[in-house]
């Protein structure tokens, strides 16, 4: 098993912004919370490298819900907040 643990920032590649947060491990799997969708099991093979807190997974073995949910999960965000 590769050493993830919770809290690590799950991502699709370096530099990228994160997708979500660890928040279980098993042997053959992890759950990244993604924010306003909740938790997505994520199989470990879908793991590409773990280093500096950091998840990367590969887009391709990922779930296409999980993939949905990624590319919605900051639309309830008010921009007049950002930056």
């Amino acid at each position: 098993m590769k050493d993830i643990q919770q809290g690590y920032m799950a991502f699709f590649h370096e530099g990228s912004e994160g997708v979500g947060a660890v928040t279980d491990v098993t042997a053959d799997e992890i759950v990244v919370y993604v924010e306003n969708f909740g938790p997505f099991t994520v199989p470990m093979s879908a793991v590409k490298d773990v280093h500096d807190s950091k998840v990367i997974l590969e887009r391709g073995r990922v779930s296409s819900t999980f993939l949905k949910a990624v590319a919605h999960a900051h639309d309830a965000e008010d921009p007049k907040l950002a930056g």
